[in-house]
C-alpha cells in the first residue's frame, strides 16, 4: 500500500489536451465571476437568448465522392433522413483547381469527394433539390471563387434569385498553408481571392456566408488552445484585409463564420467554444471598433470526428462521435457535421451516413441539451476552464503578434513549425500511453488492428468515374462556344493583373462553361504557384 500511495503522489499533475492543470475539484472560488446571460455581450454563455429553443443547430453531413449523379442520390438520401443542411465535399483535383482529364488527376478523380469540372455538374449535383429552401455549405478554399459562382449560377438556373440562396463557402486560404496543404497560389493572392468574395457576398449575396475561418491545424497536430488560437488569428487576418480594402468592420463583420474540430476532450471542448466566444467579441470591439452586436458573435460550425477517429475497433467511433456531438451542444456552436464510424477507411456507406445523421438527432431530441441556454454555465469547473483556456489562447496570439501576425508566421514558417511540434508530442504521448486511445493503445497488450479483423465493409467507389468525367469534358468542349471561353478567360487574367474584384469576370467565365482547370490556370499566369518557406 505504500508503495502503491507514493506511485500517485508522483504521478505527473493530470492536464487537459491543451496542457491546463486539473485540480481534484473545483468551486466558488476558481471562479473569477460569472458571465452575463446568454444572448449578451460577450456572448460567453451562447450567442441567441434561448439558442437551440430559438434557432436549433443545422444539422449537416459532408457527402460527396464519385460521379454528380451519385452526390445528388446520397444528399437526396439525407435529406429523406432528416438532414436539415447540405456540406459538399469537393475531390482533390477540383479543390487544386485540375480538370478530372488532366494527368495530374490520375488516381484522385471523385475519390475524396466529387469531381466538379464546370457549372453542368453542379447542376446536375442540385438536380431536383431546391436551392431556395436549403443551405449549402462547401468545403473548398483555392477554387472558392469558382465553386461559389457555380453554385450561384446552378441556383439562377432553377429560377432562384441570388439573394435567396444561403449557405457557406469555407473559402479560408490561410489555413492551407498552415495545415492542410490544398493551396494553389501564393498567399497575398489567395488571400485577394478571399476579401473579393466576401466582399462580393456582403453586396449581393445577403444570405450567403462568404468564408468559413476553419481550425485544420487541430487535426494537423495542434492542441487545442492552439487550435483556438490560429484560427482567431486567421481570421483577424482577415478582418485586418477587409479594412484594408475599405469595408467597413460592421459591414463584413456579421458574415464571418468560423469551422472548428471537436475531439473527445468534452469539458475542454465546451470551454473552448466558450472561450472562443469572449475572445472574438472583445477583440473585435477593442481592436477593430466594431459595435453592432452581429459583428460581435462568434458564429460556429464544427465536425465531430477527423483525427478522433481510429481504424482500430471502428464502430468505438460511435461513442467517440456522440460525445463530441453533445460536446458542442452544450457548447452553443450553429451547425454540426457529425463524422460516420468508417470515415477513417473511406468515404461513408449509407449505413454509416445515416447513424451519424442519427446521433445528432438522438442528441438534439432525446436529451434536454437542446432545451437549455448553456446548460453547463455556472458549473464551477467549466467556468474555470474557460478562463484557463482563454488565458493560454490570449498568451499563444501573442506569440503570434510578436512574431509579425499570422500571415507572416505562415510566410517564415513559424507556425508549421508550431504544429509540427505539437503533432510529434502527441504522437509520443499516444505511443506512450500516456494519452489513452481505447483500441489503439488502451486496454494494454492490445494486438493490431489487422491481428484483431477490424475491417468496415467501405463505400465501393465509381470505378469508371474518371472515365465518364474525361467524356463528359470532351463532350463540353466540343458543344460550348469556344470563342465566348476565350474571351471571358483573357478579361479574367487581365483583370487579374489589376486591382478589381475577380468574382464578376470569374462569374462570366463559368456561365460560358469554362471549366475550374481553365480558370485556375488563368490565374495561375498571373499569380504564379505557391511555394512553401525553405525553412521547414
Amino acid at each position: 500500500m505504500k508503495d502503491a500511495r507514493r506511485e500517485v503522489s508522483n504521478a505527473a499533475e493530470p492536464r487537459t489536451r491543451a496542457g491546463l492543470p486539473l485540480k481534484p475539484s473545483y468551486g466558488p472560488d476558481d471562479v473569477a465571476s460569472p458571465p452575463p446571460p446568454p444572448g449578451t455581450f460577450p456572448f460567453t454563455r451562447g450567442i441567441h437568448r434561448d439558442m437551440y429553443r430559438g434557432k436549433p443547430w443545422t444539422i449537416r453531413q459532408y457527402a460527396g465522392f464519385g460521379t454528380p449523379e451519385e452526390t445528388r442520390d446520397r444528399f437526396r438520401y439525407l435529406l429523406e433522413q432528416g438532414q436539415t443542411g447540405l456540406s459538399l465535399a469537393l475531390d482533390l483535383p477540383t479543390q487544386l483547381g485540375l480538370d478530372s482529364d488532366d494527368p495530374r488527376a490520375e488516381g484522385e478523380v471523385g475519390k475524396v469527394g466529387v469531381a466538379v469540372d464546370s457549372l453542368d455538374d453542379v447542376e446536375r449535383i442540385f438536380g431536383g433539390i431546391p436551392l431556395d429552401r436549403v443551405s449549402t455549405s462547401m468545403t473548398i478554399n483555392a477554387t472558392a471563387p469558382i465553386l461559389l459562382a457555380m453554385y450561384e449560377a446552378a441556383a439562377r438556373r432553377q429560377g432562384v434569385a441570388p439573394e435567396r440562396i444561403s449557405g457557406t463557402v469555407q473559402n479560408d486560404l490561410l489555413k492551407e498553408f498552415g495545415a492542410r496543404g490544398a493551396w494553389i497560389f501564393p498567399i497575398e493572392p489567395s488571400l485577394r481571392l478571399a476579401v473579393d468574395v466576401i466582399e462580393d457576398c456582403v453586396a449581393r449575396l445577403p444570405r450567403f456566408n462568404p468564408i468559413s475561418i476553419a481550425s485544420h491545424y487541430r487535426d494537423a497536430g495542434a492542441d487545442p488552445a492552439e487550435e483556438l488560437a490560429f484560427t482567431l488569428a486567421a481570421g483577424l487576418a482577415y478582418v485586418e484585409a477587409c479594412l484594408a480594402r475599405g469595408l467597413a468592420v460592421d459591414r463584413f463583420a456579421p458574415r464571418l463564420s468560423f469551422f472548428f474540430y471537436t475531439y473527445t476532450n468534452f469539458f475542454e471542448e465546451v470551454a473552448k467554444y466558450r472561450a472562443a466566444r469572449r475572445l472574438w467579441a472583445t477583440t473585435l470591439a477593442d481592436r477593430f471598433g466594431a459595435k453592432e452586436p452581429a459583428s460581435l458573435k462568434l458564429r460556429a460550425a464544427c465536425v465531430c470526428g477527423g483525427h478522433s477517429l481510429t481504424r482500430a475497433e471502428p464502430l468505438n467511433n460511435v461513442a467517440r462521435t456522440t460525445l463530441e456531438t453533445f460536446a458542442v451542444a452544450c457548447g452553443g456552436v450553429q451547425s454540426v457535421f457529425t463524422a460516420a464510424y468508417d470515415e477513417a477507411f473511406a468515404i461513408p456507406t449509407e449505413l454509416s451516413a445515416r447513424t451519424a445523421l442519427r446521433v445528432q438527432q438522438i442528441v438534439a431530441r432525446e436529451t434536454e441539451v437542446a432545451q437549455v441556454a448553456d446548460p453547463l454555465g455556472g458549473s464551477y469547473f467549466v467556468e474555470a476552464l474557460t478562463d484557463a483556456m482563454e488565458e493560454r489562447v490570449r498568451a499563444i496570439l501573442g506569440e503570434v503578434d510578436a512574431a509579425g501576425g499570422m500571415v507572416e508566421c505562415l510566410r517564415t514558417g513559424w507556425l508549421q513549425q508550431r504544429i509540427a511540434r505539437s503533432a510529434y508530442a502527441q504522437q509520443r504521448a499516444i505511443e506512450s500511453g500516456a494519452q489513452p486511445v481505447v483500441g489503439v493503445n488502451y486496454p494494454p497488450g492490445l494486438g493490431s488492428a489487422a491481428d484483431r479483423g477490424d475491417e468496415v465493409e467501405a463505400q465501393r467507389l465509381s470505378q469508371t468515374a474518371a472515365e465518364e468525367k474525361a467524356r463528359g469534358l470532351r463532350e463540353l468542349r466540343a458543344r460550348r462556344d469556344g470563342p465566348a471561353v476565350r474571351r471571358a478567360l483573357d478579361r479574367l487574367g487581365d483583370e487579374a493583373r489589376g486591382g478589381s474584384n475577380l468574382q464578376e469576370p470569374i462569374r462570366e467565365a463559368v456561365l460560358a462553361y469554362a471549366t475550374v482547370g481553365e480558370i485556375t490556370e488563368s490565374l495561375r499566369q498571373v499569380f504564379g504557384t505557391y511555394q512553401p518557406p525553405t525553412r521547414l
